[in-house]
């Protein structure tokens, strides 16, 4: 994914899954990893940080 995609779907995803957003980004990205899909796992990890980006740094 290039970052446009990667920041488009991540604001899709925030607005889905709210507060719960950024964790799960992390769950979808350690489940790829468990099934050794390495590229999907850091496309959900480049997700993960650009919801982070998005809310802020005073939420976690």
């Amino acid at each position: 994914m290039d970052m446009n995609e990667i920041h488009d779907y991540a604001r899709r995803f925030l607005g889905t899954h709210g507060q719960k957003a950024a964790v799960e980004a992390a769950q979808k990205a350690t489940e790829c990893e468990k099934h050794g899909d390495k590229a999907e796992a850091a496309n959900w990890r480049r997700i993960q940080a650009a919801i982070q980006e998005m809310r802020g740094p005073h939420v976690s």
